[in-house]
């Protein structure tokens, strides 16, 4: 039965090694290596020569090769190649090739390829990458990604990634066939979607740049976020005017077709006046070179620093011509929801067409105008 078992794994590990080129050639041949620590194990001081069926160590082993399953207390230690599932309570280093499972408390590291699923509690490391990284903290791969990376904080592909990067602060890689998703930042050199917490970077976004506040890109028609300098876009200052004696210095930048909305401002309806800060993003509906409308969703908050607090959101259409190649007036009607504490909210606005006050808060939604000019930078 031991030599029909091992002509067996003799006949599979040739079969292996017409696919694949392996760094180091192995010598022996072992159905099963069981051992506490090397050089304590049944294949004693010549464990690095053997290609194993299966291997459990109490602390650490080393081999050549490993065909179906290995399994350490500390670490595992493969010089060529590791086929199924290979598990360790800290770390599993493959200098070859991984295909199957790799799994371990702490790191797992393959230096030249990886097929399957790196499952690792702090770090995963490999060159070229099909499959999955799945990590704790950081994935790492020095070669070109298909499938997954996914990290608790970092993952970094140095290839080309087809699929996707998500990490809970950043991602980074070259060009990428899929989508970044991070916490904080995404940078990459051409992308297709980008979605990051503050920041997103790249060259050419072929999709969405999706950010909680800037976006960056040589050229990007879909940007979505406060900020976004887009060197093939568009950026402009200007003032725009809204009913209730609102006026507000806005600056708009973004690409051909999505932009972001910032500005500041001040409201002369009251006596004492109300400062504003607003934040939006918009989309243009190109009609022509000259005219465009303008669709815009914006939030903004008014405050007197004491004890006078609105926040509106508006919707508004605006068409837009442009006066010869830097300046664009626009004009049109908005959709206003007012909140705040006022009990009538007439510090925004005199016209509602519905109001509510109610267990302390007053809400009101009114239908208003916005205007203003633009010089593009």
């Amino acid at each position: 039965m031991t030599k029909s078992l091992t002509a067996a794994v003799a006949a599979l590990l040739l079969a292996t090694n017409t696919q694949a080129q392996t760094t180091v050639q192995p010598k022996r041949i072992s159905a099963a290596h069981i051992g506490l620590v090397y050089p304590i194990s049944t294949n004693g001081t010549s464990a690095h020569q053997y290609t194993n069926a299966m291997s459990f160590h109490a602390i650490a082993g080393i081999s050549s090769a490993e065909l179906s399953f290995c399994a350490a207390g500390v670490t595992n230690i493969v010089l060529d190649k590791s086929q199924g599932v290979i598990i360790a309570g800290f770390s599993n280093h493959v200098r070859n090739r991984v295909t199957g499972l790799q799994a371990a408390g702490f790191m797992n590291t393959v230096r030249h390829y990886s097929k399957g699923v790196q499952a690792a509690g702090f770090l995963n490391i490999s060159g070229h990458m099909k499959g999955a990284q799945l990590s704790g903290f950081a994935n790492i791969a020095l070669d070109d990604v298909k499938g997954l990376q996914g990290a608790g904080f970092y993952n970094l592909s140095m290839g080309k990634t087809r699929g996707a990067q998500i990490a809970g602060f950043m991602n980074n890689a070259g060009n990428v066939a899929g989508v970044q998703l991070a916490g904080f930042m995404n940078t990459a050199e051409n992308v297709n979607t980008q979605a990051a917490g503050f920041i997103n970077k790249a060259k050419k976004v072929k999709g969405v740049q999706l950010s909680g506040f800037m976006n960056i890109a040589d050229s990007s028609d879909y940007p979505i976020g406060f900020v976004n300098i887009v060197k093939k876009g568009y950026k402009s200052l200007g003032i725009t005017m809204y009913d209730g004696n609102t006026t507000m210095a806005t600056f708009r930048s973004g690409g051909r077709v999505m932009y972001g909305v910032v500005g500041i401002g001040i409201n002369h309806k009251r006596f004492e006046p109300l400062y504003a800060l607003e934040g939006g993003i918009g989309a243009n509906i190109n009609i022509s070179k000259l005219f465009r409308v303008k669709l815009e969703g914006t939030s903004t908050s008014y405050t007197d620093f004491e004890d006078e607090i609105y926040l509106k959101s508006s919707l508004r259409i605006l068409p837009a011509v442009s006066l010869g190649n830097r300046l664009e007036l626009f004009a049109g009607p908005t959709i206003n929801s007012v909140q705040s504490d006022d009990y009538d909210g007439k510090g925004i606005s005199n016209n509602y067409i519905w109001s509510n006050y109610d267990w302390g808060t007053f809400n009101g939604l009114y239908i208003g105008f916005a205007a203003g000019m633009h010089f593009h930078l």
